[in-house]
C-alpha cells in the first residue's frame, strides 16, 4: 500500500487503516488531511494518493468512513459535522444572521446587496432591510450590486483581491508572480493555490476547474498549454469586480 500521508519518519512505525478505496493512511494523517480540506472550503473528501505522475485517485471517501478510521474526539467530530454543514449549506445559497434579531436569513437575489429579514419586518410592522455586506440596516436606494451608502461600507472580498500578496508557483515554469488569491469566474467564491503541484484549482462551491494563472476553465487553457507551464496569455491581472453565481 501506498502510505500518501505520511509526513514524518515516526508515521512509518504507526498503524494504518485501509480507506475503501485501497490506499492506507495513519488515523493522525488521515484527521489532518480532512481539515486542511475543511479548512479550504471542501467538505467532501476524496483520496489524493498520486497513482500515475500527476493523475490522482481521487475516489470519495464518506465521513462515516473518515470518523471511523480517524479516530476523531468528540471535538473533532463536533468541529467536522459543524464545518461540513456550513459549508454544505453555503454550496447552494448565501445565509447569514440578520444584524437585528440574529435570525438567519438566505439572500436569493445575489446581485442585490439589499436584503429583507422578514422577522423584522414582522415585529415591526415595517419593512426592515440591511445591508448584506456591511451588517447595517440599509441606507439609500436600492437594489444595489456594490454597496448601500452607509459610511465604510466597502466589499472585503474586493479589497482582498486588490491588496493579497503576490506568490509564484514552483511547479509551473514561469509563474513567478500571481496574485495568491482569485475569485472563481463562474461563482465569485474565494480560492486560494497551495502552491503545490499544478496551475488549475476547483472551486469548492461551483466545482469548476479553472487555471489559476490565467483564469480560464481548464477545458479551454489546456487547449494551448501545459498544467505546468504559463499560459500563452500571462498572468491575469487582479480581478477587479467579483462574478455573481447565475445559478
Amino acid at each position: 500500500m501506498y502510505n500518501f500521508l505520511i509526513s514524518t519518519a515516526s508515521d512509518f512505525n504507526s498503524l494504518r487503516a485501509e480507506m475503501s478505496c485501497g490506499h492506507a493512511v495513519t488515523p493522525d494523517s488521515l484527521t489532518q488531511w480532512c481539515r486542511s480540506q475543511l479548512d479550504e472550503g471542501n467538505h467532501k473528501f476524496r483520496c489524493p494518493a498520486v497513482l500515475e505522475g500527476t493523475k490522482l485517485c481521487n475516489k470519495p471517501w464518506s465521513y462515516q468512513e473518515v470518523r471511523r478510521l480517524a479516530d476523531l474526539s468528540v471535538d473533532e467530530m463536533e468541529y467536522f459535522e459543524q464545518k461540513m454543514a456550513s459549508l454544505s449549506v453555503s454550496e447552494y445559497c448565501e445565509v447569514q444572521s440578520c444584524p437585528k434579531c440574529k435570525t438567519t436569513v438566505e439572500r436569493k437575489d445575489l446581485s442585490n446587496l439589499c436584503v429583507q429579514c422578514v422577522i423584522c419586518t414582522a415585529d415591526q410592522k415595517k419593512t426592515y432591510q440591511f445591508c448584506w455586506q456591511c451588517q447595517k440596516e440599509w441606507k439609500g436606494s436600492g437594489p444595489r450590486s456594490d454597496r448601500c451608502s452607509n459610511n465604510g461600507c466597502i466589499n472585503r472580498d474586493l479589497q482582498l483581491l486588490k491588496k493579497c500578496k503576490d506568490v509564484s508557483l514552483p511547479q509551473v515554469k514561469g509563474v513567478t508572480s500571481c496574485p495568491s488569491i482569485r475569485a472563481c469566474p463562474v461563482c465569485g467564491m474565494k480560492v486560494e493555490h497551495n502552491r503545490m503541484y499544478c496551475k488549475n484549482v476547483t472551486c469548492p462551491r461551483c466545482r469548476l476547474t479553472f487555471c489559476f494563472v490565467c483564469l480560464k476553465p481548464k477545458s479551454e487553457c489546456c487547449k494551448s498549454s501545459s498544467p505546468y507551464r504559463i499560459c500563452p496569455s500571462g498572468v491575469a491581472p487582479r480581478q477587479t469586480c467579483i462574478p455573481v453565481w447565475r445559478k
